[in-house]
């Protein structure tokens, strides 16, 4: 069969994926990776599909959570290629987006990349589909203030950009969000 053949092969012999998991800081229920790594690895083996994905691009940033603690927030776009026995193939490229307060922000984008590139490539039925899907894990992040990894990149656009001025750290700290992704954008990053 040929990727196309074997794509519609997978959809016929996938079930629904509920909300079956919860989110035990807010409550609410979820489609987590499992279920969905579940309920379609047999259909992939069945039906000799396999996937090889490929992080096109990925960024990090920090974050201060509603308490103080740092978090590390992680944007990556992902390419999957999906494959047939004969060769042939489809790409999907999604967005994944994972916090983490420790070393797993970057798993957990790809983990959500992944589940969605599947979502959409095989169209996989769902119990309900009234609301986005959530992230297991909810992190509040501290709104409005400039972040560690925007200051030092001002603070570099400055010395090439505007040698003769010298920024104050103390300063940006106190600038928007909004104000400092402006700023690195006018600027284009620093290059």
């Amino acid at each position: 069969m040929n990727i196309f053949e074997s794509i519609n092969a997978v959809m016929a012999d996938m079930g629904a994926v509920g909300k079956n998991s919860q989110n035990k800081q807010q409550g609410f229920m979820f489609r987590g990776i499992d279920a969905v790594m579940n309920a379609l690895y047999p259909a992939l083996v069945k039906n000799k599909v396999f996937v090889v994905p490929q992080i096109i691009d990925q960024q990090r940033e920090e974050r201060t959570s509603s308490k103080g603690n740092l978090l590390i927030y992680s944007i990556c776009t992902i390419k999957y290629t999906f494959y047939a026995e004969d060769g042939s193939s489809v790409e999907c490229v999604v967005i994944g987006e994972g916090m983490d307060s420790g070393d797993k922000a970057t798993n957990k984008a790809m983990s959500i990349a992944f589940k969605y590139a599947c979502f959409q490539v095989f169209c996989i039925p769902t119990e309900e589909m009234k609301e986005a899907d959530p992230d297991n894990e909810v992190h509040e992040v501290k709104q409005g203030l400039a972040t560690k990894i925007q200051i030092k990149k001002i603070i570099q656009i400055g010395k090439d950009k505007y040698p003769d001025k010298e920024l104050d750290e103390k300063e940006l700290e106190k600038w928007s969000y909004e104000q400092a992704s402006e700023f690195i954008k006018a600027n284009k990053g620093g290059e």
